[in-house]
């Protein structure tokens, strides 16, 4: 503020600087906070997968261990039971194989895995974007601060060091939902 009591002009578009550097700050915060939410979910997601991929896996195990059994017994049966321990043994087999692939219901041991390493890979996606996010905040942060230093201190290259990180902010906040893998800063 001068003597006369009017405000300075640099002073104006240095608080619509720091009003922008806010909506860049509200954004990258709330983007973040989805990505969170995001990667806790798919997180979940997967290690729901990989529990039934083994639980699939236990029981695969289970029916071709009984089938390996039978068939040792299976020998020394005749007539009707013999006809009872094959006829046994090929249920539990193809039980057995469907643990391994059930396309229809995409719940076999194959498309268990494929699901679960899917969630993984849609995990560490919106990990990165929110790592990005974080650090925009951050840089974003840092810019409000400087920008209203600036006012405080009238010393303008403050400002423009705002507008750097603002920028900054801005470019990774638009990164994060468009390709979050390809920018690694930690």
């Amino acid at each position: 503020m001068s003597a006369a009591g009017h405000i300075d002009p640099s002073n104006k578009k240095v608080a619509l600087l720091i009003a922008l550097l806010a909506l860049v700050l509200a954004l990258s915060e709330t983007l973040g906070k989805s990505a969170q939410t995001a990667v806790l979910s798919y997180n979940i997601e997967a290690s729901n997968l990989w529990s039934f991929f083994q639980a699939k896996t236990v029981r695969m195990t289970t029916l071709r261990t009984a089938a390996e059994g039978a068939q040792l017994e299976a020998p020394a049966a005749t007539g009707e039971a013999r006809a009872a321990y094959d006829k046994q043994i090929e249920a539990w087999k193809k039980a057995a194989a469907r643990y391994e692939s059930e396309s229809e219901t995409n719940e076999g041991r194959k498309e268990l895995a494929a699901r679960a390493k899917s969630a993984e890979e849609k995990r560490d996606r919106s990990l990165a974007a929110y790592h990005l996010y974080e650090v925009a905040s951050g840089a974003v942060q840092v810019g409000i601060v400087l920008a209203s230093a600036a006012i405080i201190t009238s010393v303008m290259a403050l400002a423009w060091i705002g507008v750097g990180l603002g920028v900054i902010g801005l470019v990774l906040v638009l990164v994060g939902p468009l390709a979050p893998t390809t920018v690694h800063l930690f």
